[in-house]
């Protein structure tokens, strides 16, 4: 190896490990598969990140369903269960938290001809999700279909903004999660007192292929990664401007 050869091979090594070093440190306890929330919309200096519960879809009779009645009809059912991989909420375990997380939401598709279909299954009222919203995540049990799972967002304007969460071609329990993208907007500062998203519920459309026979799809603990620095921030002689 002559002179040359070894002054470009040192240039190289010096160029390439630093790059392998900060991606290591950017995925290193995190699954590659997965946004990370301390790099999605950072438009403020500071940021407290902290997972919440949007809802564990425990009460069904919170949820309703909809479907066009000329492909078909679904069904809601609430079983016991809970994905075995599921941990909990660090935080709700610190404080003594012991929300009911027993039971999960069942929807039962009934095809009556094959088609591009879709059907939906939404709260009866938009479920407001605190602070700037980073990630969501649910876990979801898709029967290995190639079925393609939506979730909609109502934003700051109250304008619904639709997000691909992934297909659900997996046999059993699947966690799915998406980042929620700088262009949804979740605050304004000329009305400071109301910021956020709220969750307006699911839509999953169909593959072309499967839609017929029965179809079934489960669902349990719809969460987010939030930035609280705003709400958690504010001095406590500070006033509200909701006035």
């Amino acid at each position: 190896m002559n002179s040359l050869t070894k002054k470009i091979v040192i240039f190289l090594l010096i160029s390439i490990l630093p790059c392998m070093v900060f991606a290591q440190n950017q995925t290193q306890g995190r699954n590659p598969g997965e946004p990370n929330p301390n790099s999605i919309g950072i438009n403020s200096a500071q940021q407290k990140l902290k997972e919440v519960s949007v809802t564990k879809f425990e009460d069904p009779a919170f949820f309703m369903t909809a479907m066009s009645r000329d492909q078909g009809y679904v069904t809601k059912r609430r079983l016991p269960g809970s994905p075995i991989e599921k941990k909990p909420i660090e935080d709700e375990e610190l404080h003594g938290i012991n929300e009911q997380d027993i039971y999960v939401l069942g929807l039962k598709v009934h095809y009556d001809r094959r088609g591009v279909h879709q059907f939906a299954v939404m709260p009866t009222r938009p479920i407001p999700i605190p602070g700037i919203t980073k990630t969501i995540s649910v876990w979801v049990a898709g029967r290995n279909n190639n079925n393609i799972l939506n979730i909609i967002l109502l934003d700051y304007h109250n304008q619904p903004k639709e997000l691909v969460m992934g297909k659900l071609n997996f046999s059993g329990w699947k966690k799915l999660t998406v980042a929620v993208p700088p262009e949804i907007v979740q605050k304004d500062f000329h009305y400071p007192n109301v910021n956020g998203l709220r969750f307006g519920g699911f839509r999953v459309d169909c593959d072309l292929i499967d839609t017929y026979g029965v179809y079934y799809i489960y669902f349990d603990d719809l969460r987010a990664v939030t930035d609280l620095f705003s709400e958690e921030s504010r001095d406590v002689d500070d006033m509200s401007d909701g006035w």
